[in-house]
């Protein structure tokens, strides 16, 4: 009967969807520190978070991103309302921020305006390591600049955030992609260049008509090895554009990035500075994080023509790579295991006493036994355990234990708290 009664719980059991992945604790606190390590240093940098819906119309990714990219053509959550509308799970957050900031004014006045937000964005691909259908993701957005001062400013508040993480072994890859006229003539030259050669991969074959540029972001290795000869977009920019990467590169610690003529973006909106950072033990897919400027988006999305730039860390990925140690301090718990009725419900009592003053504190609210209680508080991770019974009830006192030492000692209940702020150095 049990067999049969497994067999039946597995056929109705109801699972995630393929490519959303749950995140569970203890996992959840070392996402908590990630995101609280860059709230604290953006707000360093000036910058203000913003909190953005899930769906947004469909054209708003159409539009910005590009028809011929693989986000758009392949890859969105995208289906009509019951109005006919048409709205896509947002695969990106940049177009998001642009399109709230315009719709919202927050663009009138001097000075830069600097935004971050960080969700959930979605894209159907094959899910692996580190890349998951519902994915997340550290989203920094700078307006209304063009000053190569303020490009390097955001790689080197990104870089900050890596290292306060602990990640020392990445790498910073930059490029320029130009303005569009640069990149008008950098287009015709790798056109002819694509189609003299033969054996692209489909993807590839179908880019080099619609979006040449994409074929350089080809992570095949046979394609890699076709784009030996192929032309660079350095040796097309205009003076201007020239002029702002050289100022860019000097305002950087020369051992800071690697020069990579090749990098592009996977969205249409990019101009002139482009980066990622990668990271060893990721595989074929080594980006952790990416951005660039974006200097004609803002316009084409019906705002004023500011430029921007910002970048995305893929928290995933992120999360594969970063260090064990981050996250794994948690406060130390004070677990009550109470003996009686009367025992417990004083507990309780002192239980929210003790959350009141700062310590992180449970109890088990069921009849079990001293030894089960306990046996619970190790499991817990318990630092010390108050025990309180009849005996501990009439005499106004209550028996602390250590767990790390198995060394305890009665005090009176009034003292407790300052006991325990001795021990625990709070």
């Amino acid at each position: 009967m049990l067999k049969i009664y497994n067999l039946l719980e597995m056929i109705t059991m109801i699972t995630a969807i393929r490519g959303m992945k749950d995140i569970l604790p203890p996992e959840t606190g070392r996402w908590q520190v990630v995101e609280q390590t860059a709230r604290e240093l953006f707000a360093l940098y000036g910058y203000q978070e913003i909190r953005l819906p899930l769906l947004e119309r469909t054209e708003l990714f159409a539009r910005s991103i590009g028809q011929d990219t693989d986000i758009v053509a392949k890859e969105m959550y995208t289906f009509l309302d019951r109005h006919g509308e048409s709205l896509t799970l947002r695969p990106e957050a940049t177009a998001q921020v642009v399109r709230a900031v315009i719709e919202n004014r927050l663009l009138k006045g001097a000075g830069v305006k600097k935004y971050y937000t960080l969700g959930p964005m979605f894209r159907y691909e094959r899910p692996q390591k580190g890349r998951y259908r519902q994915f997340h993701q550290i989203n920094c957005e700078a307006l209304g600049s063009d000053a190569p001062e303020l490009d390097a400013e955001v790689i080197l508040m990104l870089l900050a955030l890596l290292k306060r993480l602990g990640l020392g072994q990445v790498r910073l890859l930059i490029n320029s992609l130009g303005c569009p006229a640069c990149q008008k003539d950098f287009r015709t030259q790798l056109s002819s260049y694509l189609h003299s050669k033969s054996g692209w991969c489909p993807d590839c074959q179908r880019r080099r008509d619609t979006n040449p540029l994409r074929v350089l972001d080809c992570k095949s290795q046979h394609c890699r090895e076709l784009l030996a000869a192929a032309p660079v977009m350095r040796d097309f920019l205009c003076p201007d554009c020239h002029t702002h990467y050289s100022r860019v590169k000097a305002l950087l610690p020369s051992q800071s990035f690697e020069e990579h003529p090749r990098l592009v973006r996977g969205l249409d909106y990019y101009t002139r500075t482009t980066f990622e950072v990668v990271a060893p033990g990721l595989g074929a897919q080594d980006a952790i994080a990416g951005g660039g400027r974006y200097n004609g988006l803002i316009k084409d999305l019906g705002g004023p023509d500011l430029p921007g730039l910002g970048f995305a860390i893929g928290q995933e990925r992120l999360m594969e790579i970063l260090p064990s140690e981050v996250g794994a301090n948690h406060p130390s718990l004070v677990f009550l295991a109470a003996l009686s009725p009367e025992a417990r419900e004083q507990a309780f009592v002192l239980l929210q006493e003790m959350r009141q003053a700062g310590f992180a504190a449970d109890m088990d609210f069921d009849d079990r036994s001293l030894k089960a209680q306990m046996s619970l508080a190790h499991r817990r991770g318990a630092t010390f355990v108050v025990i309180m019974g009849e005996q501990e009830l009439a005499s106004g006192e209550v028996v602390l234990r250590d767990m790390i030492s198995s060394r305890q000692q009665t005090i009176p209940q009034q003292q407790l708290l300052t006991v325990l702020a001795q021990q625990l150095r709070l």
